[in-house]
This record gives C-alpha cells, sequence and structure tokens, in this order.
C-alpha cells in the first residue's frame, strides 16, 4: 500500500482543475492500492479561496478519494489529516472508530529535565 496526499493551494485554481490528472497518473504508477488524499490548504485566506468546499468533496467522491481542508499554518486540521490516512492503513479499522477524547497527543518538547538548548529547540532529547 503506497499513500499519495494532493494538496491544493486556495491561491491556484489550476492545480485543482489538475487532481484528476495527478491522480490518474498515481494510480497508473502505483496501482489501485494506493491511499490518495485532496487536501484543501490554506483555509486561513479565506479572502483569496478560489474553489468551494463543496466542489472540492463532489471531486474528491469523483475520483473516490479522501477529502480534508487544512491551514498549515493556522496548524488548522492537520492531526486530522494524519488520523484521517492512519485510518485508511490496512489493519487500522478500528483507529478509524476511535473518539477524539481516546487519542493521546505527544509532545517531543523538552521541559528542561536537562536537555541541552540545542535539543529543546529540535525538540529532541536523543
Amino acid at each position: 500500500m503506497s499513500l499519495t496526499i494532493l494538496v491544493i493551494y486556495r491561491v491556484g485554481r489550476q492545480s485543482f482543475l489538475n487532481t484528476s490528472k495527478w491522480i490518474d497518473e498515481v494510480r497508473t504508477e502505483r496501482g489501485s492500492d494506493v491511499i490518495v488524499v485532496l487536501v484543501g490548504n490554506k483555509t486561513d485566506l479565506a479572502d483569496k479561496r478560489q474553489v468551494s468546499v463543496e466542489e472540492a468533496e463532489a471531486k474528491a467522491r469523483d475520483l473516490n478519494v479522501m477529502f480534508i481542508e487544512t491551514s498549515a499554518k493556522a496548524g488548522f486540521n492537520i492531526k486530522a489529516l494524519f488520523r484521517k490516512i492512519a485510518a485508511a492503513l490496512p489493519g487500522m479499522e478500528t483507529l478509524s472508530s476511535t473518539k477524539q477524547e481516546d487519542m493521546v497527543d505527544v509532545n517531543l518538547r523538552s521541559t528542561g529535565g536537562g536537555a541541552s538548548q540545542s535539543q529543546a529547540e529540535s525538540g529532541c532529547a536523543c
């Protein structure tokens, strides 16, 4: 199983119009056993929106792919995107029914327990 995430930026309608072509290319290259997610990014730029949610959802349905809107800048729906992908992986059927309150966020940032400054900045205590 392989994974492809197509990110459609709100500032470019042409990218949205090319999604069918890109998805066809991915499926030709990788076969039908591929997870494809159509991601509408930059929701924080609402004034520059060129693709409606309804249009994107319809395209995702037509192409038989998952769809979600995000804002990487604002951190909106980023965790939900990765949870959606994880739930689609083989053997992870139970994850899709997992309640939000059962999810655990892992913070890799140091809390000062002896980590060096560079470790604290990078989030790594290795």
